[in-house]
């Protein structure tokens, strides 16, 4: 049996994006080979971040916060949506099925960037062997001055969440390199030419 962080049935303006609930915590307490320790830290202070290994329960890719928005506006607008997402110091961390570190960069691999690195900007992918740190259960109160560098953007909600895997990242990442050659015609810069990637997961 997990130790409840808080109230199981909080307050209804405590149900936001940016809080995990009970399900969410035991989910991500599941990635440490230790959980119930995990749990134990969180239920002395709910406000700390801690850093858990990848690989188990999730992996983790993370981006630059523009190019992530955008992969992650293309996911919610076009696709199947997203898991979990965290922002943190000038990237977005969105968290991803198991596998999907080691398969992600083949993938991308396959694709024909033009430009050479100028539409696609570097993503770093996190699973088996790495940890990264996870946000508090909670952000702070209204009280602090800004938003702490590293917090919710979609909070764990479940106890086993829908993640996406490689292919539906893939698409994600050539469907936000296409919105960014669109912005960057419509501000007048150039634009690179970008050869035929892989035809199932080019979208049309």
């Amino acid at each position: 049996m997990s130790t409840r962080l808080y109230d199981p049935h909080p307050a209804p303006h405590t149900h936001t994006a940016a809080c995990v609930t009970p399900a969410g915590a035991d989910w991500l307490a599941s990635a440490s080979r230790f959980p119930r320790s995990v749990q134990a830290l969180w239920s002395d202070n709910p406000t700390a971040c801690l850093v858990l290994p990848c690989g188990s329960a999730f992996d983790v890719i993370s981006a630059p916060t523009l190019f992530g928005r955008r992969m992650l506006d293309r996911l919610w607008s076009a696709g199947p949506g997203s898991g979990p997402v965290a922002a943190q110091r000038g990237r977005l961390l969105v968290f991803a099925a198991p596998g999907t570190a080691q398969r992600l960069p083949a993938l991308l691999g396959w694709e024909e960037w033009a430009g050479r690195g100028e539409d696609l900007p570097p993503l770093l992918c996190h699973g088996v062997g790495d940890a990264v740190t996870v946000p508090a259960l909670c952000p702070p109160g209204e009280s602090e001055p800004s938003p702490p560098p590293t917090r919710w953007l979609v909070a764990p909600a479940a106890r086993h969440p829908w993640l996406p895997g490689p292919d539906v990242l893939l698409w994600a990442c050539v469907r936000a390199s296409r919105t960014g050659r669109a912005d960057s015609a419509q501000n007048g810069a150039p634009v690179p030419v970008r050869a035929p990637g892989l035809p199932l997961l080019t979208p049309g």
